[in-house]
């Protein structure tokens, strides 16, 4: 594995997630260009379990929209198993709460790094959690 590629597709994708602005999104995503990592950002929210197939589809549909990712099924199957992964490391705290936060994509050559950076709420007590997940597609 190109470590290079995978940490500079994560540190893109955990950037791009904690975002708090489209214009912040918008000048990371001019930065990022200038080194040849595409990047791509997207918000979701509600109940966690129900959601879950919601923010696969957001990713996907974002990281197409923006360049991230060729309209190709290994690209799209890349994106949405990368954020599965993300997903799945999150799991154990937001399940059966409510959620929402923003989906970070990048990638670079043959590299794909997705963050999701979560606020999970339960009353006035909340949490947060990131998770992050890379494939390979050449």
């Amino acid at each position: 594995m190109n470590e290079v590629g995978s940490k500079m597709v994560a540190t893109a994708a955990i950037k791009m997630a904690l975002t708090s602005s489209r214009q912040e999104e918008s000048d990371l995503k001019k930065e990022f260009m200038n080194n040849k990592i595409r990047a791509a950002a997207v918000d979701y929210g509600g109940e966690f379990i129900s959601s879950v197939g919601k923010i696969v589809e957001r990713a996907v549909v974002a990281a197409k929209r923006e360049g991230v990712i060729k309209d190709t099924h290994p690209d799209e199957g890349a994106i949405a198993g990368a954020t599965r992964e993300a997903i799945s490391q999150i799991m154990p705290k937001a399940l059966g709460l409510n959620v929402g936060g923003k989906i970070g994509m990048a990638r670079y050559g043959d590299h794909i790094g997705v963050a999701i950076f979560m606020g999970i709420g339960l009353l006035h007590l909340d949490e947060v959690a990131i998770g992050l997940g890379h494939r390979a597609v050449p």
